[in-house]
């Protein structure tokens, strides 16, 4: 174990969280981070990582050791994160609405050394570290009494930890290949597993988002972290603190409340998932708030409408960007700027659908099934390959060899590619509906209902069909006040915008769509109703 005082440049250390040590250094009193009622300055947040990550060492974690949380957001998880990289311990989130049974499977899988949570997930974290049978400390971040717990765990508070720990800097030295984060999916397309983010895949993460000229972290940046800090909304944690930017933190998510922290904290960039865009809009209200101090506002996270991308620019101004990565590629992979969507909206149409070119270093390639690669306006599958893409899953060698290939990620999105390197994603492949032997991509329907102004959210999928297979389905929510709208006019309205055979069939409404842990729209849970009585999933 090495720790660093005053000289925190070495040439050959390696440790992310040396950057919260300088910038403790550079701008000890500057706000680092807000949530709620609660603030830290640099200085504030470097003492209590440098605590923490002491503290954890002295109770016998060492470097390799994993350490997972499971709460909604609050500043301490910010603490934490910083701490284990300091302490070169492997950080495994878990998204807060997990149930126990997911949560003990993630304690046994990860051998999970201790889990912080907070009030709300007490009951929960207790009983699935004693179904666990493993060695993992409970940590609870709100006061209690501390000792053997209900289940006869025995556990030590988050504040204990914090008096116990020394607030000189501790940093461990690492390799830049080793484990630093295990990232589990949401679970939509099956058990949950873990890419394995390493040390340099978040180090290449870091320096991607430094480089981003128009949400580049620096001082004065204030960044609103809107979703789970422990998922995609929290991915820019690291550069912001290297940047000596703030970040907010949004204790829950509600329109109101983000429509209220942009005007009051005059914030100047956020990230929202497509969802979030859908309620902000639909909020009453909503241009009432002054969001004027906004400079970027990035959408990613799930597919966004060519129509959506329209009104997010009509209602924010000339800020949005988007972009596509996913979790086995660390960061973006590839990104359409505010400028380029600003251009879409004006003379190029058809760039609403893309989500951009390749994002830096990173090179991005459509191929088809023998892996061979593609010419423009061919659909196949997207593989990615960069200093940010995981090379494995963890414990998972025959997940892994299908999904990291010769230092490629196939990620099992199909797009196709434009002439000028224009990325455009049509579907997952396991969303694909082949409908008489034609394929038909679920997003390009939900873009057409999109342009439908009664429309607020829909979801598109394939339904059993005795004569073709399958059958376009729609399952639409309609907007405030559009209690009129039919099927037979969205479908008419497809039928002017899509090929015959790719207008829905069938159009269903609800009153609000299933979503995941992580915001995205659940599209397995809207087509299982649909196949219940079938023996198989495919028709």
């Amino acid at each position: 174990m090495s720790r660093i005082t005053s000289a925190l440049w070495e040439q050959d250390f390696m440790n992310l969280g040396i950057y919260l040590s300088r910038s403790a250094r550079y701008w000890p009193q500057a706000p680092a981070l807000v949530c709620g009622d609660r603030s830290w300055t640099f200085a504030e947040l470097e003492s209590a990582a440098n605590r923490l990550a002491s503290a954890l060492a002295a109770r016998g974690l060492r470097p390799g050791d994993a350490v997972a949380s499971v709460a909604w957001n609050r500043g301490e998880l910010v603490e934490t994160e910083f701490a284990l990289y300091k302490a070169g311990l492997r950080r495994a989130p878990i998204n807060a609405r997990l149930g126990r049974g997911e949560i003990g499977h993630i304690l046994r899988y990860a051998s999970v050394r201790a889990l912080v949570f907070d009030a709300a997930h007490r009951e929960d974290a207790l009983a699935a570290i004693a179904a666990a049978g493993t060695d993992c400390l409970p940590v609870p971040l709100d006061d209690e009494p501390e000792g053997a717990a209900p289940s006869g765990v025995s556990a030590v508070a988050y504040s204990t930890l914090l008096a116990e720990g020394d607030s000189a800097p501790f940093l461990v030295d690492l390799d830049e290949n080793e484990p630093c984060v295990l990232n589990f999916t949401s679970g939509s397309t099956g058990a949950l597993k873990a890419a394995v983010q390493t040390v340099g895949n978040r180090l290449a993460n870091m320096r991607k988002l430094l480089m981003s000229d128009e949400s580049r972290p620096r001082p004065g940046t204030r960044y609103l972290a809107c979703g789970p800090i422990t998922h995609a909304t929290g991915m820019g944690l690291l550069a912001g603190v290297f940047g000596g930017s703030t970040t907010y933190v949004l204790p829950s998510w509600s329109p109101q409340s983000f429509l209220e922290t942009v005007q009051k904290e005059r914030v100047t960039a956020t990230f929202l998932v497509p969802a979030m865009v859908n309620m902000v809009l639909a909020h009453p209200g909503a241009a009432d708030h002054d969001l004027s101090s906004l400079t970027s506002v990035r959408i990613g996270g799930a597919p966004i409408s060519p129509q959506r991308l329209r009104e997010a620019v009509e209602f924010f101004g000339p800020v949005v960007a988007q972009g596509y990565g996913l979790g086995e590629t660390t960061s973006v992979v590839a990104g359409l700027s505010a400028a380029e969507i600003t251009h879409a909206v004006k003379e190029d149409p058809e760039l609403l659908q893309s989500c951009g070119r390749a994002s830096y270093d990173t090179e991005v390639r459509v191929v088809d099934e023998r892996g061979r690669e593609l010419g423009p306006r061919e659909v196949g599958e997207v593989i990615v390959r960069g200093p940010d893409c995981v090379r494995e899953y963890w414990q998972e060698p025959e997940l892994s060899a299908e999904t990291f290939r010769d230092g490629w990620v196939h990620t099992g999105d199909l797009a196709w590619m434009r002439e000028d390197g224009y990325l455009f994603i049509v579907d997952r492949k396991k969303d694909m509906i082949i409908s008489g032997g034609f394929n038909i991509y679920c997003t390009e329907v939900e873009a057409a209902l999109y342009e439908h102004p009664a429309v607020q959210e829909a979801c598109v999928v394939g339904v059993p069909d005795e004569t073709w297979g399958e059958a376009v389905r729609a399952v639409v929510v309609p907007g405030p006040g559009a209690t009129g709208v039919t099927a037979d006019e969205l479908i008419a309205f497809c039928a002017e915008r899509l090929d015959r055979l790719k207008k829905p069939r069938a159009v269903d409404f609800v009153s609000a769509l299933p979503h995941n842990r992580n915001g995205k729209l659940d599209r397995k849970a809207v087509r299982e109703p649909y196949w219940a009585h079938t023996a198989r999933r495919v028709n």
